[in-house]
Order: structure tokens, then C-alpha cells, then sequence
């Protein structure tokens, strides 16, 4: 074959495979272009924008930890809100515009995330932000507190939990664990046939490794966003991709890149290799809700069941149609489930000893609750 021909042939393909990518980023920017168009409830949404008074907590490791306090200094409770893998204190967006003109309210991003230090590999565990959570809840919580936390956050909880048992029943007067896990997320299928699941597990750890050794190089990549992220993220993190707003979509997507990627290679290991089935005992002498969406296939709703069969006093809240980022997909359900449990945390006060615990578990808990269209608010409508 001539050097001409070759040459020929060489260009023929490259230029078939160069048009084969133009068109499929043509069809993708079209497809994101299109569901742009589409009327955005949520377009003017303040996100990332609702601030509260700065705070800092400096852990026993030397680490700075970046933290907000909201809403009245005077009020009796506190929430502390603990955020999940790759997102920061702004994730709780919703939950700050719906219950901060009530409650005080403590928002901090946990080690590596959001405005908080970097730590070294081997101090991203699930135990070490169950110690800085301690932390928090002494320097900025003088009294008692219900804990929220979602997916890595609710792990945050259960560790804290196995650490500090003291605090539970004393400081700490409930619990909701949001879209959570109390461990085996390595035994996750990710909603694949079980085959290609096993060479997923198989081969993830090491992918990991390897982009974070190479992480400034895939962050370069990552800063500028861009269409295919988008409608991953889409499409994996929410329910009905048809009916989340685009603007909700950009924020979450903006919260997980602005997240390292050697950060989220550092963690991977300690959420793979989490087990805190031990610790439901002792988050269990407090009123708990549980609350996971009905498609989340990252922590599914059998680990939120598991985790509500284990616990006496835990209710469980499955919501139709939803997936992992359902404090921003319902937000008024996550909300009301918020709502009802601090109305029974007050009941126990009320009743004035353990006992109210164990009356309300007797009394209140629910096999499954599935949220119903009279909790399908729409985000606009929440009360600000």
C-alpha cells in the first residue's frame, strides 16, 4: 500500500472519529440546551448564598474547621447539621431557609470539604469526623441537639455515637440519618447486574488510587464543568431527572466539583470499609427519623430499612421518586420528617425521663412511611 494511501485511509478515519465526536457533542450540548429552555422554578434561588455567623473549630489533630451559626442565639435546641461525600454546609440550603428563623442552628463542612483544612490521607476516616463532631458540639453547643446528617454525615453521626455514647440521651436529644448507610456499601450492586457489579468493586479501588495521584492533573479537567457532568449528575443524584430544576442540578454539580479530587480518592476507603451496625444502639436512646429517597442507589433504602429495624426508636421515611440528593429534591419532605422529629424530642422533654423514649418507640414507630402527595411540596412554596 502506497505512503499516500496509508496517509489517505489515516485521515479518512481520524477525520470520521473527529466528526463521530463533534456530533455527539453537538447531541449533548443540544440536549442540555434544550432542558435549559425549560421553565426553572428554582432559577432565582439565592444558593450558596444564605450565610450565618462565622465560627471555627480547631480539632484536636491541628485542624481548622470551618462552621456557621444560624438563626436565634436564644433558642433552647440546636441543630447541627452534618453534610455528605463531596458537598459542603451549603448542601443544607433548604433546611437553613425553612427552620433558621426558629432554631439555632450549627452548619460546618467536614475535614477536606468546603472551607475546612486539608488533612493527610490517613486522617480521612469515618472515626476521626465522628471526633470532630465532638468537637463541634463542645465549642459552638452549649445545650442540648438533634443531629442531621446526610450519607457521609449520618455516617459522622453513628461514629460519633461509637466514640462518645455518652452524649446521647444527655447532649445529643435526637437523630435524623438522611440517605445513609450503617455500613457493607461495598457490597453495593449500584443497580448492575451482579457479574458486572463485582468487577465494578473490583476495579474501582485502584481507578481511585490512581486519580488521586493524578489529581491536579483531572482537576484542571473538572474546574471548567461541562455538559457531560451535568447530566450525570442529572440523571445518577435525583429521582425524575425530568422535573429537577437545572439551577439545583448546577448547584449540587458545583459543590462536588469544587471538591478535590484527592480528597474524594482519600475517603473512598474509610466509606467502603465503614461499619457502625454497633453504634444503632446507642443513637437508639433518642428519638430518630430515617428518611431516604425511594430510587437512591447509592445508599439504598435497604440500608435506611436495616437501619430503622435495628433502632427502636427510628421512623422511616421513604420518598417516592427520589434519589441520594433528597434534602434538595423534596426538600419540604425532608423538612417536615426535620419537624416532626424535634416535635418529639420535645414530647420526651415533656415527659421528663428515658421512659419518653421508649414510650414514643412503642407508640410512634412507623413500618415504612412513604411521603404522599400532601408532602410533595414544591420547593417554592416552602416557608422562608
Amino acid at each position: 500500500m502506497s505512503t499516500r494511501r496509508r496517509v489517505g485511509i489515516a485521515g479518512a478515519v481520524f477525520g470520521a472519529a473527529s466528526a463521530g465526536l463533534a456530533a455527539t457533542a453537538l447531541a449533548k450540548r443540544y440536549v442540555v440546551g434544550r432542558i435549559r429552555l425549560r421553565p426553572d422554578l428554582e432559577a432565582s434561588e439565592p444558593f450558596g448564598e444564605l450565610r450565618g455567623r462565622q465560627a471555627g473549630v480547631k480539632t484536636s489533630d491541628g485542624v481548622e474547621l470551618y462552621a456557621e451559626v444560624d438563626g436565634p442565639e436564644d433558642a433552647p435546641l440546636t441543630i447541627v447539621f452534618c453534610h455528605g461525600y463531596t458537598l459542603n454546609l451549603d448542601a443544607w440550603h433548604y433546611q437553613r431557609r425553612g427552620l433558621r428563623d426558629t432554631y439555632r442552628m450549627v452548619f460546618w463542612d467536614q475535614r477536606c470539604h468546603g472551607r475546612s483544612a486539608r488533612t493527610p490521607a490517613e486522617d480521612c476516616t469515618i472515626d476521626r469526623l465522628g471526633d470532630d463532631l465532638a468537637e463541634v458540639l463542645k465549642v459552638l453547643v452549649p445545650g442540648p441537639c438533634v443531629l442531621v446528617g446526610h450519607s457521609m454525615g449520618g455516617m459522622t453521626v453513628m461514629a460519633l455515637a461509637d466514640s462518645h455514647p455518652e452524649l446521647f440521651g444527655d447532649k445529643v436529644r435526637g437523630v435524623a440519618l438522611i440517605s445513609t448507610s450503617a455500613g457493607r456499601l461495598a457490597e453495593l450492586t449500584l443497580g448492575l447486574p451482579a457479574l458486572i457489579s463485582k468487577v465494578v468493586h473490583r476495579v474501582a479501588p485502584p481507578a481511585v488510587s490512581v486519580l488521586g495521584r493524578r489529581a491536579a492533573l483531572v482537576d484542571r479537567g473538572r474546574q471548567a464543568g461541562n455538559d457531560v457532568s451535568f447530566l450525570a449528575l442529572r440523571y445518577l443524584a435525583f429521582g425524575d431527572p425530568s422535573s429537577v430544576s437545572p439551577t439545583v442540578v448546577d448547584f449540587a454539580e458545583s459543590m462536588i466539583r469544587s471538591t478535590p479530587t484527592d480528597v474524594i480518592a482519600d475517603f473512598y476507603p474509610a466509606l467502603m470499609s465503614h461499619d457502625k451496625l454497633a453504634a444503632l444502639d446507642v443513637v437508639g436512646k433518642v428519638p430518630v427519623e430515617v428518611i431516604v429517597g425511594e430510587k437512591d442507589w447509592l445508599t439504598p433504602p435497604e440500608h435506611s430499612r436495616a437501619i430503622h429495624a435495628t433502632v427502636a426508636s427510628a421512623r422511616l421515611t421513604e420518598v417516592p421518586g427520589t434519589s441520594h440528593l433528597v434534602l434538595l429534591e423534596k426538600p419540604s419532605v425532608v423538612n417536615k420528617a426535620i419537624g416532626e422529629l424535634l416535635e418529639r424530642v420535645q414530647a420526651v422533654e415533656a415527659s421528663g425521663s428515658a421512659a419518653g423514649v421508649e414510650g414514643l418507640a412503642e407508640a410512634g414507630v412507623r413500618p415504612m412511611r412513604a411521603a404522599g402527595a400532601d408532602d410533595d411540596t414544591e420547593p417554592e412554596e416552602e416557608a422562608s
